[in-house]
């Protein structure tokens, strides 16, 4: 999977395309993300004293699939495609195919 937590990502099909957002979770095992800000669903929760939960519904995101978002550029700031290059000091990073901009940190 070319997408990680913490990346800066454009959703481009679904009831939330257009949206961006940062990803806060990542399930390889289900190629599923979880995008702040979108997709939210209301979740109904029971009380809970010993976890200081009030109850009630809570707003919270859902996971999307991975193939639904895509990594936004941060030089150009457009969707781009993820590749990968080895730099001279033998790194393997990934690479914005878009502009060639490095997307690691």
């Amino acid at each position: 999977m070319k997408i990680k937590k913490g990346d800066n990502v454009e959703v481009i099909s679904g009831k939330d395309a257009g949206k961006r957002g940062r990803v806060l979770r990542v399930d390889r095992d289900r190629d599923r993300v979880v995008v702040e800000g979108v997709a939210m669903i209301k979740r109904h929760t029971r009380p809970n004293p010993q976890k200081k939960v009030q109850g009630g519904i809570v707003e919270r995101e859902a996971a999307i699939h991975v193939s639904n978002v895509m990594v936004v550029s941060p030089d150009s700031g457009r969707p781009t495609r993820v590749g990968y290059k080895i730099l001279d000091d033998g790194r393997k990073v990934r690479v914005s195919k878009v502009d060639g901009a490095i997307l690691d940190r």
